[in-house]
């Protein structure tokens, strides 16, 4: 069996968060454009931020994937393979696809590119694997539904050469790997054709049929229940037991999340997944770093998901369908010209306040706003206003050549 070097594989809602993705410690980036994937709400990629993508990632050694990965009617055809033609000149690393349909037209349109198989097509046995090598699928991403003793017995009864991709942190979802009708049937939005509303996370209640109009708790809370709310999946104390599996990619889920939530995810299990293959008792050592730093980042709590056999009603949460949300993103620092930092705005923050610049390489350095400046050059005392380009100066403990370019700005809350 071959050595495998395990992918980190982020997602991406926008170029900005691509390039944080890469500078952060991905191995490789999955993306979503205008059509075809299952993230309709999130920003995604035109056609030229595409291209942009891919080059600034394949110049620094990362790879780009694009997701396809729609369930298509008959209407969707005709534009898929428009859609491919398209994507065939910027020759991405690979497309994510769910449908028979849409692989073989991308065979046939783009067959340079990998395909990859999305968990949309419900892979959950190593005989399911087998069909797709033999239609020349590259790669499969294992149902959310498996344990890790079934993903080993996967491994042994596969080429050595058809990759693993295994999601390993981030949202879940309730229905069987991800094939939800709840969406369409309340508001008509499709989650198979990208435009879940996410009814899983609403508050429910249970109405017996002789007594309509009278709302019954399914907890012991009268105020209904999230009975589909399930908490987060996080393997990051599980890092040896995700590689000893023959896992090939290591995905984490978030293709509508911010750019502070995917620099801290990547950079932690960057630095997890690195300090493991150096030494497991660094790993080891490490652990109440790794810890801290991941619940950093907005998340519903964590649980390890299926990995270690079926979740029970401790996986899920009833009282509430809110992040829990420890730091604010400020904004990315771009170019730094004269002490000061140039960065778009993200949330509001103010000339005094105390703040921390992240960086890639693991540090977090405190520092305190000491101007705010518009791009012409008028102070101001606070940034109210989202997405506005600004210069800001800060403390000189931290000298401004210490500060780089694709650093992040957040505040504790």
């Amino acid at each position: 069996m071959k050595k495998r070097h395990p992918e980190l594989l982020i997602p991406a809602s926008s170029l900005e968060v691509l390039k944080t993705a890469v500078v952060y410690g991905a191995d490789a980036v999955y993306i979503g454009g205008e059509m075809y994937g299952l993230r309709a709400k999130a920003k995604n990629f035109s056609m030229d931020d595409m291209r942009e993508g891919i080059k600034f990632a394949h110049a620094r050694g990362v790879k780009v994937y694009i997701t396809v990965n729609i369930l298509a009617h008959n209407r969707d055809l005709e534009g898929v393979r428009e859609y491919l033609e398209e994507i065939q000149a910027l020759q991405p690393d690979g497309l994510i696809i769910a449908d028979p349909g849409v692989f073989e037209i991308a065979k046939e349109i783009c067959p340079e590119i990998e395909r990859h198989i999305s968990t949309q097509a419900n892979n959950t046995n190593y005989a399911t694997y087998q069909f797709w090598y033999r239609q020349g699928a590259s790669r499969v991403v294992s149902a959310r539904e498996l344990s890790l003793e079934e993903i080993k017995e996967l491994r042994a009864n596969i080429p050595d050469d058809l990759e693993i991709e295994t999601f390993i942190h981030g949202a879940m979802c309730i229905s069987y790997s991800g094939r939800c009708l709840l969406s369409n049937y309340f508001t008509g939005r499709d989650a198979n054709q990208g435009a879940c509303t996410h009814p899983c996370r609403w508050k429910y209640a249970v109405m017996e049929e002789s007594r309509p109009g009278e709302y019954l708790p399914v907890y012991e809370d009268e105020r209904g229940t999230y009975i589909f709310n399930s908490k987060d999946l996080c393997m990051i104390e599980h890092i040896p037991e995700l590689l000893d599996a023959g896992i090939d990619s290591l995905k984490i889920e978030g293709r509508m999340k911010t750019a502070l939530y995917v620099a801290t995810v990547a950079r932690t299990y960057r630095k997890a997944i690195d300090d493991y293959q150096t030494d497991p008792a660094l790993y080891q050592k490490n652990m109440p770093w790794y810890l801290e730093q991941i619940s950093n980042c907005t998340y519903r709590q964590f649980t390890t998901g299926f990995f270690f056999g079926k979740p029970d009603e401790n996986s899920q949460i009833y009282d509430s369908n809110t992040y829990v949300k420890e730091y604010t993103y400020l904004g990315i620092v771009g170019e730094i010209k004269d002490g000061l930092c140039r960065i778009e705005q993200r949330n509001k923050f103010m000339v005094g306040e105390q703040i921390e610049v992240m960086k890639p390489n693991g540090e977090n350095l405190h520092t305190t706003v000491r101007r705010i400046l518009t791009e012409d050059g008028q102070e101001q005392e606070s940034a109210p206003h989202p997405k506005q380009v600004l210069y800001i100066e800060l403390e000189p403990e931290i000298p401004g050549s210490a500060i780089e370019k694709y650093d992040i700005l957040r505040r504790q809350e």
